[in-house]
């Protein structure tokens, strides 16, 4: 965990709670946690590759969640992540990018 996470009391346990009270009902049971976490670590693997996670960069980052969420699904696909629809994939992108706001990360 980085820096910059440690600063927002990010926790990857409260992020998982977050995303699932933040999937419809329907998707609620169909993911694990380890699926959830598994889609949190590319989100991350994301804003490495961007520089987003630079601790010495100060500047205002603009994310393209269009972009985020095709990069997300493209490298689930590629490493066998095939049992869920993109669809169900963007609202866990979705849930982890509304838990991180809920702690002012994009601030």
């Amino acid at each position: 965990m980085s820096q910059q996470e440690d600063l927002f009391d990010y926790d990857e346990d409260d992020s998982v709670k977050f995303i699932r009270n933040y999937l419809p009902q329907e998707l609620k049971e169909k993911f694990s946690d380890d699926d959830i976490n598994y889609i949190i670590d590319l989100i991350y693997e994301f804003y490495e590759e961007k520089g987003y996670m630079d601790d010495d960069s100060d500047e205002e980052v603009d994310i393209d969640e269009d972009e985020l969420i095709d990069y997300v699904i493209k490298n689930a696909r590629k490493n066998g992540f095939v049992d869920f629809a993109p669809e169900e994939i963007q609202f866990i992108v979705q849930g982890e990018l509304a838990y991180c706001e809920s702690l002012g990360m994009f601030d």
